[in-house]
């Protein structure tokens, strides 16, 4: 059950939940796209395997995708080498101004029932650089693993993907904050199986008064340039290699 294939935006989709005018139907890569883009402070598609949409009287409001990381170490260090190819990160969801109280906790909460015959396990994280905690996944009873250290990775710039990298920005680092890691296993014989083996203790949640961003502003990266010791910030001209 692979919601994230490339139908037509026209294509009625099926209803999973509905309340008071609102409705979550499985989407499409496609049909979340715009919103993504334009909306969420990342501004950049991530993988999708599993997508979720939030309507109100038929007008698309919200979206949720699930896909799998890119980080190797990540799915192996969750559960071990056996597991590995069932982790699965819920790595967007975003929701308009128009939501009200609850509206987000239950469009996710109807997300991860639907999901409830897969055995798969759900990895998500709240960016404690951004002053995030995690409230949505604290409402929708995910296990709080602690936090993911901090550390930088291969840097291009105009946002183009590490893919496109090359020797010439070998110098830039883009520095990655601290983020607070979140589990969910769906499927409830599942879980007490991956429970068993999973290498993280579960913590008490973390709280604190969450900043919040406006819609469709994107959060700038911070790179360092390893020859100075200069911070950039992403959208400024960091120097490629003379």
């Amino acid at each position: 059950m692979v919601h994230g294939a490339q139908e037509s935006l026209h294509v009625p989709m099926p209803h999973i939940a509905e309340r008071d005018g609102l409705t979550v139907e499985t989407g499409t890569r496609n049909l979340l796209a715009d919103m993504i883009l334009t909306k969420h402070y990342a501004q950049r598609m991530p993988p999708v395997s599993y997508a979720y949409a939030l309507r109100r009287d038929g007008n698309l409001i919200g979206g949720l995708t699930i896909g799998k990381p890119a980080s190797r170490p990540l799915c192996v260090g969750l559960a071990g080498e056996k597991y590995a190819p069932n982790v699965y990160e819920l790595n967007r969801l975003i929701v308009d101004g128009t939501t009200g109280k609850n509206d987000l906790s239950w469009f996710v909460g109807a997300s991860l029932r639907d999901l409830s015959s897969e055995r798969i396990v759900l990895v998500s994280f709240a960016d404690v650089g951004a002053g995030h905690h995690g409230y949505i996944y604290q409402a929708t009873n995910w296990l709080y693993t602690g936090v993911s250290p901090g550390r930088t990775d291969k840097y291009m710039p105009g946002g183009k993907h590490p893919r496109h990298y090359t020797e010439d920005y070998a110098h830039l680092r883009k520095i990655r904050t601290e983020k607070h890691r979140y589990v969910f296993v769906p499927n409830k014989r599942f879980r007490k199986e991956i429970m068993r083996e999973m290498n993280y203790p579960v913590m008490p949640y973390p709280k604190g008064v969450n900043n919040r961003y406006t819609l469709g502003s994107r959060i700038i990266d911070k790179v360092l340039d390893t020859r100075t010791g200069i911070i950039y910030d992403d959208s400024s001209s960091a120097p490629a290699s003379s």
